[in-house]
This record gives C-alpha cells, structure tokens and sequence, in this order.
C-alpha cells in the first residue's frame, strides 16, 4: 500500500470545529485513508504526533495561526514567516526519516511545496502540488515568490487546481499540465431531500461577511424586491460573520421590522450548515470575486440549487449541470431578478443536474480518483 504524505497549512484540530479552513483537508485525508497509509503535517499551536482514526496527524509549532494571515510583502511579517519555513521543512523531514514515504501532496504550492520539493530532492521523494487561486493570484503578483511558485510547481510530478480558471493559470506558470482537482468537504448523510414544485420557498446565504462574499449585494436585492416577490418566499436564512456585521444588522432590521421573513444568524458547524442545506429551497451565492466556493460544493451534495453572480467558474458549471440560476451582472438589481426568475420557477426542475454535480464534487470519489493515479505512478 502507497504511503502518502500530505503537507498542509490548513488543517482543523480540535478546538476549530467543523467550520474550521481545512475542514475539506481533513475529510480529504479521511477519504484518502481508504486506499493509501497517509499521514498529515500541518501547522499547530504545539509539537506533537497523534492518531486520527486511519490517519497520523503530525503537528509543528508556529508562531503564528492561520498562516494565511502572513504576507511577504511586509516586513514585520518576515520573522514568523522565517520560523515557519524553518519548522515545516524539519516536520516534513522527520516525517520522511520515520517512515518510507511513496509520494507527498502538498495542499496547497506555497509554502507546503516547498517543503515538498525539498524533500524530494534529500529523500527523493516524488510529490504533488494541489493548488488553491489563494497560491497562484496573491503570491503569484510577488516577483521573487513568482519565482518559486514557478519552481514548486514545474518540479511537481503532477498539478492539481481547485478551479477551471485556476488551472488554466497554474499551467501558465508552471509551463505543465495541470488537472482540476475540486475541493469539497463531506456533507452529505444520506437524506433523500425532495426537492419543492411550487412556493412559498426557502432561501438561504451562508459565509463570510466580507465585501468579497457579496452579502450587501443580498441584503439590497432583497430590498429591492416587491410585496409579489416576498408572497413566494417562506423565509431567507443568512448565516455567517465578519467585518460587515454590524451593516447586515443595519440594513436587514428595517426588513425584519416590515414583516420579512428575515432570520440572522451566525456560523454555522457542519452539522448546522447540513441542516440548513436540507431546509433550503435554494442557495443564494452572490459573491463578487470566486473561483469554485466551498458552499457551491456543499449545496451540490445536498441537491440544492444555487442563484449566483457570473464569476469565477459558476457560470461554466451551472452551464454543464444545470444546477442553478446565474445572474446577468454582478450587482443587487440583476440579484433581485434572479430572486424573482427563481421564485417563478422550481427546484424539482433542477434534480438532474444536482444529481451529476453531486457526482462530481464528492470527496471520496475525488480521494479514490487520485488514489488511483498515484498508484498508477508509482508502477
């Protein structure tokens, strides 16, 4: 049996809960367990070494957490950024001198690559980069990180991308074909959800609360939408937090006060955001910037359609799965008119296309897809 080594700067421990970053890392490694020995390296508060169900989770201290927070393009960040390549590249090092390694995956190209091509050049152990558009469209801008970006990914035995768009640029800079690899969490619990023919439907928003995310795109459309509209319309949950909490209080209590059937909420575990999936009628997801959003991936296995902004790859796979309604513009109006086209129609009316874009966004299927490749690589 192949032994892979996953190395990761995301990765939930105990205290994080389910709505931790690395949530589909860890289902991921669970998934992965199944057809390989894997043992993880992630980031913790502290050393340590311990077993998760199937998978070794091996743990080296950093100054700083998340890692995402770190930037070299400030200087004050540099003496946490030092310290951490420093313990990452030892942990994977130990990892490799414990126990032969077949192949390491390297979520996500920088800095987890990194420690993965150096192992690859002392133990001459072949790795993998799984590249997230975090990797390839922020560090990508830094000339001198380009420059390693360009390496990790041109050395890697093989590329992976979270999103269309995204392979498309890892390609370019890495000069190699890249696969599109989706990155999902494990939602699903085997309910059979029906899917409602005729309103009054649920909707639902769940994320950050971040300018990003579109949540004031939501709040305004919602704004925007007549007594007509609002008749077909049960309830909108909106679940989440962050640096605009304080304006969706604001703007959504006149909504509330008007009789709207508007209920706020906070982050949701994953027990919580399965249950609100298999309430809703539909999933609203009206970001400004996206690749592929983990909430598209968790609607799709809970057989929820989604009303979207035409960004990042949503337009591409609404088009092959017909899963959901795309607006015509990123903005609230051309939202409100996707709220009433949706609310004119019927979920039921997508069930084929949730069925094959549930295929495709299952973390099992992808674990066993690649379980089989790098199988195949190592013969």
């Amino acid at each position: 049996m192949n032994h892979i080594l996953l190395i990761t700067t995301s990765y939930p421990d105990e205290s994080e809960g389910a709505a931790a970053a690395g949530t589909f890392v860890q289902d991921f490694a669970h998934a992965l367990s199944a057809a390989a020995q894997v043992t993880v390296v992630a980031p913790g508060a502290k050393t340590q070494t311990r077993q998760e169900h199937q998978v070794q989770v091996r743990r080296f201290a950093v100054p700083r957490q998340p890692l995402s927070l770190l930037s070299p393009i400030h200087p004050t960040h540099w003496p946490a950024i030092i310290t951490t390549l420093r313990a990452g590249g030892q942990a994977v090092q130990q990892a490799c001198e414990t126990s032969p390694i077949t192949h390491s995956l390297a979520l996500w190209a920088l800095p987890s690559g990194y420690w993965a091509m150096q192992a690859q050049r002392r133990f001459g152990v072949s790795y993998s980069i799984w590249a997230l558009g975090s990797d390839i469209w922020t560090l990508g801008k830094i000339p001198i990180v380009r420059g390693m970006l360009r390496r990790v990914l041109c050395d890697a035995a093989n590329r992976y991308a979270d999103g269309l768009a995204l392979k498309a640029d890892v390609e370019r800079i890495g000069g190699k074909p890249c696969a599109f690899l989706p990155s999902c969490r494990a939602l699903a619990d085997g309910r059979v959800k029906t899917l409602r023919d005729h309103p009054p439907y649920r909707l639902a928003f769940l994320g950050r609360w971040h300018p990003n995310k579109g949540i004031d795109l939501l709040v305004k459309a919602l704004e925007l939408l007549g007594e007509e509209d609002w008749q077909r319309i049960e309830a909108i949950c909106i679940h989440g937090g962050g640096p605009l909490a304080s304006q969706v209080q604001t703007q959504t209590t006149p909504l509330i006060q008007a009789g709207r059937p508007v209920i706020v909420g906070g982050y949701l575990d994953r027990e919580g955001a399965r249950d609100l999936l298999n309430w809703a009628d539909y999933v609203v997801i009206p970001s400004r910037i996206e690749s592929i959003p983990v909430i598209f991936s968790d609607a799709m296995q809970m057989r929820c359609p989604v009303l979207a902004m035409p960004i990042g790859d949503l337009p591409q796979l609404i088009a092959k799965h017909r899963c959901g309604i795309l607006a015509a513009t990123v903005s609230a109006a051309s939202l409100a008119q996707t709220l009433r086209q949706a609310l004119i129609a019927a979920p039921a009316d997508f069930a084929a296309g949730l069925g094959t874009a549930a295929s495709a966004f299952d973390v099992v299927a992808t674990a066993r897809d690649l379980a089989a490749l790098l199988e195949r690589n190592a013969r």
